[in-house]
């Protein structure tokens, strides 16, 4: 028997980040972390934030603005290293379709103050079929 993240990710796959996320925002308003700590997103994802993400539906934790946007990133076979950033749901779709296992990466980013946070973690695509005979 072999333990992998495939084993993490429980029987929907999905693997969510929302305690580690309520964890740092309650971190940050009780004064143990500094603003510069927790908004320090790198330019190219504030980059795919403002002009792929999608408007997020909550404000920002910690500027409190409607800048926080949502950014998909896929990672696997035949992709990129540094991963492809997906701006639509038939472009998601597409790659759901793929005979290969992708993994891909939900994170939220403020364009304004520079939070991020990685949300969730889910499969995407098909695993090889198993051979018989």
């Amino acid at each position: 028997m072999t333990f992998g993240v495939g084993a993490l990710r429980g029987t929907s796959g999905v693997v969510d980040h929302r305690l580690a996320r309520r964890h740092l925002i309650n971190e940050f308003r009780r004064g143990r972390l500094r603003q510069d700590q927790v908004c320090d997103a790198h330019p190219e994802l504030i980059r795919a934030a403002r002009n792929v993400g999608s408007p997020a539906t909550v404000a920002c934790p910690i500027c409190d603005r409607r800048e926080l946007r949502l950014v998909t990133y896929v990672f696997g076979p035949r992709l990129p290293a540094h991963g492809r950033c997906v701006s639509t749901a038939a472009e998601l779709a597409k790659l759901d379709s793929r005979p290969h296992e992708l993994t891909a990466y939900v994170v939220e980013a403020c364009v304004q103050c520079r939070w991020h946070h990685l949300l969730r973690v889910l499969p995407v695509g098909r695993p090889p079929r198993a051979r018989t005979g």
